[in-house]
């Protein structure tokens, strides 16, 4: 999608985790090194460095953080994405660079081509990045039953019915 339109990825999780976003309870936007450096002091430095941390990409472009244990959905604010997953950085304050970066997310289940939303806003804030997802997953809603899975090994069934899944992204056919 590189050039072209980039998708909207729209939240499709448990309605009752997307209930419980409240405004203003978003996560902090990320457009420099420098805000990256205060969001990391303020949640008391590096040793969370361990652990990738939630991340999604509003339609503004921009980067959101979130610890590693929030909903997308309440990263996003409630609001459609242009991706979603977790990233984890290396280095020191100011020298920042992303260490790995997925599209893990079931609840916007998003595509490995929302990569290019991604690398913008990494790039916008000044972090370095490996130049492409270290993990990429493929997510798939089943026809037959309508469940969010993730293809494993280009296994195309899904784990509840054994339904065949589609092989391309079909979450923007569902309500």
């Amino acid at each position: 999608m590189a050039g072209g339109p980039r998708r909207r990825y729209r939240y499709v999780g448990p309605a009752e985790l997307s209930d419980e976003v409240r405004p203003g309870g978003e996560a902090v936007v990320i457009g420099c090194q420098a805000d990256l450096d205060r969001w990391l002091k303020g949640r008391g430095g590096v040793q969370d460095l361990d652990e990738p941390f939630t991340f999604v990409v509003g339609l503004d472009g921009l980067l959101r953080l979130a610890p590693r244990r929030s909903e997308h959905v309440a990263c996003a604010g409630g609001r459609d994405v242009l991706a979603a997953g977790e990233v984890r950085f290396a280095g020191t304050a100011g020298e920042w660079s992303v260490a790995q970066v997925s599209n893990q997310s079931t609840g916007y289940c998003p595509d490995p081509d929302c990569w290019p939303a991604v690398a913008g806003a990494l790039e916008r804030a000044g972090l370095p990045h490996p130049g492409d997802f270290t993990d990429k997953l493929l997510f798939r809603r089943c026809p037959g039953c309508g469940e969010r899975n993730v293809v494993k090994d280009r296994y195309f069934f899904c784990d509840l019915c054994g339904a065949m899944l589609p092989e391309h992204w079909n979450f923007d056919c569902w309500a």
